[in-house]
């Protein structure tokens, strides 16, 4: 299977890595086979966090025994040095290991400050000091803080959303964390969801030799397409471009990647699914969100009080109450053609 140099880490990791955040949602036993096959198959490579609840736990108990063949990075939303100690060691325990390849900073709305002895980055320093962690990255949403991280030098890797609907800044993070002999993670290579040809976003990835994607894996099927793809190892072709450019013209603009960073809404409005409908209603089955508990789901929108906390809190700087307002419409006329389909 092959493999990337994640930047000065020196770590060489399987460019199809496995995203352990969807193994949350299944049973401990499915983790565990879903898992194991997983490094049975040649990767080498898996992406958790203390905040994904018992996804640590799961990767500790299906990989303990070989976890001198394996790379696992992990992360801490913990915003001082006593909170992100405690998340480092308790990620420790999860694992059932006594180092972490690659610790990250889970997703900082600001940059940790090397220099502040009570601090997240001191936390992580000191556990790099003991042994506790091998090397420092950090994950983000914001380009700014992407752009930030590269320039500071403090950081071995960056993990940023990466697909084929990324904009020409996104793919200079890239090159920029080429030149700095950064590391680059891919995340959200389906975009939340909404790409729907595995193929095509295989193939995109495979233009960058320095992108590692991690693609979340939740089911067998899932994992059956990512090592089919892995052996056929396809490239871009004319037929995939065109799925490319379809969907660049659908989503690439106002779209929501259904982060979640949005949350919590004050009046309780479900805003990653919300604020995507009109794409989840023509790029997946439609009928689960005929209900009428989606019904009211989507009529919660009409109690917005436009406080502006979920448009500030978002990465992708959109409208969002606008955009909650435009699917409201959307959705119901949908709703009036297809409810009783």
């Amino acid at each position: 299977m092959e493999k990337v140099r994640l930047g000065k880490t020196e770590l060489w990791v399987t460019k199809t890595a496995f995203g352990a955040l969807p193994v949350q949602r299944v049973s401990a036993a499915d983790a565990k086979r879903l898992l194991r096959r997983a490094y049975d198959s040649g990767i080498n490579y898996f992406d958790t966090a203390n905040a994904y609840t018992d996804s640590e736990a799961k990767l500790g108990e299906a990989l303990h025994d070989v976890r001198q063949n394996i790379v696992i990075s992990t992360k801490s939303g913990g915003a001082d040095k006593k909170t992100v100690q405690a998340h480092i060691e308790e990620s420790l325990r999860r694992l059932q290991t006594d180092y972490i390849d690659l610790f990250q900073f889970h997703n900082p709305a600001v940059l940790p400050d090397i220099a502040d002895p009570d601090g997240p980055f001191a936390a992580a320093l000191e556990a790099k000091k003991k042994g506790y962690i091998r090397h420092i990255g950090i994950t983000n949403h914001r380009l700014k803080v992407a752009q930030a991280a590269i320039d500071s030098g403090n950081f071995e890797t960056l993990q940023f959303p990466f697909c084929y609907l990324s904009t020409e800044k996104d793919v200079d993070l890239v090159n920029r964390c080429r030149a700095g002999d950064m590391g680059f993670i891919a995340m959200k290579g389906l975009s939340g969801g909404m790409l729907n040809n595995a193929e095509a976003c295989y193939a995109f990835m495979q233009q960058y030799d320095n992108v590692v994607p991690i693609w979340g894996i939740q089911h067998e099927w899932e994992l059956d397409e990512w090592l089919e793809l892995t052996r056929r190892n396809p490239g871009m072709t004319p037929e995939l471009q065109k799925v490319v450019d379809r969907d660049r013209a659908e989503l690439a603009h106002n779209f929501c990647r259904s982060c979640g960073y949005c949350l919590p809404c004050t009046v309780g409005i479900d805003i990653p699914q919300a604020a995507r409908m009109a794409m989840l209603l023509r790029r997946s089955p439609y009928r689960p969100y005929m209900t009428d508990e989606w019904y009211a789901k989507m009529h919660k929108i009409e109690e917005c009080v436009h406080c502006g906390q979920c448009r500030s809190r978002c990465p992708y700087e959109l409208d969002t109450p606008e955009l909650l307002a435009a699917m409201l419409k959307d959705y119901d006329a949908f709703y009036a053609e297809h409810h009783n389909d």
